[in-house]
């Protein structure tokens, strides 16, 4: 069954392009944006990610900590990080473990074909673990007005 707001947020530990442990648990107490995204240095994933960064203050001030997710490996994400500056952890679902329990592992289309992929979804995460938002018709380029809810 597909994760709804109320929801406690699936817990979950993955690397980050630093190959550090991170766990859901460590943001306990603190405001999580989780964003899946389908690939590292891509037109849609780069523009999110600096519509993100270019942010990051905002959303800092605001309480929340930002978390990429792709099933990208670290060398791949240190190289997206390196490449556009990004101030916030990526982290290397290899093993697909997150995006199956966030249920952001999908069939999708491209030119005709179809095949499996992250179908790019953001969850805002409250303190205490329980799902406040999820956005999945992503504004790659205005991510963080949708997330503040500016465009409504």
């Amino acid at each position: 069954m597909a994760l709804q707001v109320g929801d406690s947020a699936p817990v979950f530990s993955a690397k980050d392009q630093e190959v550090k442990q991170v766990k859901l648990s460590d943001f306990k107490g603190e405001k999580v944006i989780l964003y899946f995204y389908p690939k590292d240095d891509t037109p849609g994933c780069t523009a999110q990610a600096c519509n993100l960064r270019d942010n990051y203050d905002t959303l800092l001030s605001r309480g929340y900590k930002v978390l990429g997710v792709s099933v990208d490996d670290e060398k791949s994400h240190v190289k997206f990080i390196k490449k556009y500056n990004l101030p916030f952890p990526l982290l290397a679902d290899t093993d697909h473990a997150i995006v199956e329990a966030y249920g952001v592992w999908g069939e999708k289309k491209m030119f005709g074909k179809e095949y499996m992929g992250i179908i790019r979804t953001t969850f805002v995460i409250d303190e205490n673990g329980v799902i406040e938002e999820i956005i999945q018709k992503v504004d790659t380029e205005n991510h963080t007005d949708q997330i503040l809810g500016k465009n409504d």
